[in-house]
């Protein structure tokens, strides 16, 4: 008896420890649509996949063109023109595969200027972040912005809104759509 009798009063202090934590939330995506050098990085970044990918896709119309002038002279050539011309295509293609990994890849030059571009603006939100738990008594903040699925967060807990101001910016509701 006096077991279970402790066990409770474990149970009872903890839950009332668990519950006496202060927790509030962010939704990190419109705080960052609020940043206008996050907007400006993330629109260069864009621009930059974008460029990149029109060169690969132009590598690939090449090579897509050069096996298909292969195909059609295939009977025509003698198997040492014929080998140096599959060479050519593969080793066109081996080309392209770099280039895709340099710019594209881990640790690539996009991932390079991701880092370089959006960890600085990063870096102070997380700071305002931890300066509003700070001031407001907050033991927890949780992200509600990515991948963290909410199936009802109180909008009194969201202080997206005060870390916007924290930044020295305006919260404005038309640059996104709040997730409720």
């Amino acid at each position: 008896m006096k077991k279970i009798f402790a066990l409770l009063t474990f149970l009872t202090l903890t839950t009332g420890f668990v519950f006496a934590q202060r927790i509030a939330y962010v939704d990190s995506e419109y705080i960052l649509k609020h940043i206008p050098e996050y907007v400006s990085a993330q629109k260069r970044l864009d621009d930059m996949s974008v460029q990149w990918q029109e060169e690969v896709d132009k590598q690939y119309g090449e090579i897509e063109r050069l096996y298909k002038a292969y195909q059609n002279d295939q009977v025509l050539l003698n198997d040492d023109m014929r080998k140096r011309r599959e060479d050519e295509i593969v080793n066109k293609e081996r080309e392209v595969k770099e280039f895709q990994k340099q710019k594209f890849g881990y640790e690539g030059e996009l991932f390079q200027q991701r880092i370089k571009l959006i960890s600085p603006i990063q870096e102070r939100v997380a700071k305002a972040i931890q300066d509003i738990a700070s001031s407001q008594g907050l033991d927890l903040i949780l992200d509600k912005g990515s991948e963290v699925t909410f199936l009802f967060a109180n909008p009194r807990l969201d202080k997206s809104d005060d870390v916007i101001t924290k930044l020295g910016f305006k919260p404005d509701p038309s640059l996104g759509e709040r997730k409720q």
